[in-house]
This record gives structure tokens, C-alpha cells and sequence, in this order.
């Protein structure tokens, strides 16, 4: 089985072109998996797997007490690869097509309050005014950047990390972004980020001047390595907990920048090309705007909702 894995997972990186990211979550279900065979001595031949043996696994992991959402995750790692085994010949059929995918619960995306986004980058805005190493403020400025590159793009982590300075077209306000599967797509970006990303920029991005940064990436550490994903999901969390939101990560960010600008009255198709959604009902999740803020829609757009309130506090 480990040589169909090694099979698969080239699969993955040249032609699927996955992300790094991915490409670790599908190794580590394969191997958890492995491991569960060992477990109930069933052996590695991946021709030797059934039905039964993944309904073993599965009831074995919800015995364990796994979210359905990790489970269905785990399912959908299997039914990949054993696609692939079946279209290359190694196996007659895919076992795990006949095994429904868990219902998962359906959670609202975290997001920040305009307030709240508001608070996260004046407070760092200030922390770069007051730090007095020069180390520390050129630190500073460059998480700024991150964080406003964030709330205003939308974009994931693991594309930000691959952004470069060619991927930015300060004229037009346009970012170049690599998304899921490499795919390329433009994204707007606002003049708050933009104008500190040129001052990050003007200041070596933080780096020794004799380190050249690797690839001409953006974000990187001051020994002009690129800042891995785990490094902007530490970064990000810090500055949530300065305002009081510890929990939040990176992604929340995502969540803010689609939800404020929904609220905004932007059309959904375009914000589902903004953040690069293959399908508009992902993007759909955003629309869980506020009561008070579609009362208030409803207030100015409907033709008889003013009229029936004045009738009411007239009678």
C-alpha cells in the first residue's frame, strides 16, 4: 500500500498541483489509515481492501469520538485515493463510493465586528509608533502588513505566504493571487494595505540588508527566509487576543473581509470570485448578515414598511 501512497501523492503534486497544505492533510489520513490496518491485521495490499474494512474504520473513528467534519474529511481522503487506484488499474473498484459521506454540522464563520477590525489594526498601527527597537518596529510594520493584507483581500494563508512583489500592481489596486489547485485569480486590494505594504517594502521588509529573501516573497523572518503558514497563523492569533478574541485564527479574517463587504452591498458572484470559490453556494455561507443591519435594509427598501410603522404609531 505504501507504494500506491507514494504513487498518489506524486498524483497530487503534479498533476492535481495541491498545496503543500493538502498535501500533508491527505498523508496523514493515509497513514492514520495504515495504521488502523496494522491495528486489526489486515494487512497492506491495497487490492485486499473491501467494504467492511472501511466500515470497520470508520465506526472505529467514531468511536474514538472524532468530529463528523474530521471523519467526513478522512472519507473523502479515501474515496480520492482509491479513485485513483481503480483509474490506474491497481484495484477492480473503489470500495469507499458506496459509503455515504457524514452529515456535518452546519456552523456559522466566525468574523470580527467592523468595530473589532477596526480596533485590530489601529492597535497595531499604534505598536509600531511606540516600539523603540528598530528590530522590533520593522516586526511590527510587517505583521501590520499581513494584517491588512488579510482584511483587505480576503485571501487565504497559504496564499498569502506565496505572495510576491511582482503579484501586485500598486497602480490598478490588483493582487495576483495562487489559489487552490495553483489556480491564478485578481483580487482588489485597498490603499490602507497597500500604502503600508510600500512602506514595508521600502524598509527591506524587515530583512538583514546582506539576506536576500528567497524567490521574492513578501512576508518573510528577518533572515529573509518566507514566513511558513504555522508563523502567520501565530502572528494573527496575537494580535486577536490583544482585542480580545484568542480563539480566532487567520481564516476569521477571510470570514470578515467576505461578510463586511456582503454587508456592504456587494454582489455575491463577485465575492465568490474575490475569494476564489469554485462554487457560489460556499460563498453563500457569508450571507448571515446581522438582524438589526437587515432591518434596516428592509426598512429602506421596502415600500410599505415605513408606511405600516407610522400607521401603527398613529393609531
Amino acid at each position: 500500500m505504501m507504494r500506491a501512497v507514494r504513487y498518489f501523492i506524486q498524483y497530487l503534486k503534479i498533476e492535481r498541483n495541491v498545496s503543500p497544505h493538502t498535501l500533508r492533510n491527505y498523508l496523514s489520513d493515509l497513514s492514520h489509515f495504515r495504521l488502523f490496518l496494522e491495528s486489526v491485521g489486515g494487512g497492506h495490499r491495497a487490492d485486499n481492501i473491501d467494504l467492511i474494512t472501511l466500515r470497520a474504520y470508520l465506526a472505529a473513528l467514531k468511536k474514538r469520538g472524532l468530529r463528523k467534519a474530521t471523519v467526513a474529511r478522512k472519507l473523502a481522503t479515501l474515496r480520492s485515493f482509491f479513485q485513483y487506484l481503480t483509474r490506474e488499474g491497481w484495484v477492480d473498484q473503489n470500495p469507499a463510493r458506496w459509503i455515504c459521506t457524514p452529515k456535518t454540522e452546519k456552523r456559522l464563520p466566525k468574523f470580527l465586528t467592523v468595530d473589532e477590525a477596526q480596533r485590530l489594526m489601529a492597535g497595531k498601527e499604534r505598536s509600531g509608533q511606540e516600539t523603540a527597537s528598530r528590530k522590533e518596529a520593522e516586526r511590527n510594520l510587517r505583521d501590520r502588513a499581513i494584517l491588512e493584507t488579510f482584511y483587505s483581500t480576503g485571501i487565504r494563508v497559504s496564499e498569502l505566504v506565496l505572495l510576491k512583489e511582482g503579484d501586485i500592481d500598486f497602480q490598478a489596486g490588483l493582487v495576483r493571487v495562487f489559489g487552490k489547485g495553483r489556480k491564478e485569480r485578481v483580487v482588489p486590494i485597498g490603499e490602507k494595505a497597500m500604502t503600508v505594504l510600500k512602506e514595508y517594502l521600502q524598509q527591506g521588509k524587515g530583512t538583514a540588508s546582506s539576506a536576500p529573501t528567497v524567490g521574492g516573497v513578501i512576508f518573510c523572518n528577518a533572515a529573509g527566509d518566507p514566513l511558513t503558514t504555522r508563523t502567520i497563523h501565530r502572528i494573527v492569533k496575537r494580535y486577536m487576543g490583544e482585542i480580545g478574541r484568542p480563539s480566532f485564527s487567520p481564516h476569521t479574517l477571510r470570514h470578515t473581509f467576505a461578510t463586511h463587504i456582503l454587508e456592504g452591498g456587494a454582489n455575491l458572484r463577485a465575492v465568490q470570485e474575490m475569494l476564489g470559490h469554485t462554487t457560489l453556494s460556499t460563498t453563500q455561507r457569508y450571507t448571515h448578515l446581522q438582524v438589526d443591519h437587515l432591518m434596516q435594509v428592509y426598512d429602506k427598501a421596502h415600500p410599505r414598511s415605513n408606511m405600516e410603522k407610522k400607521g401603527l404609531q398613529n393609531g
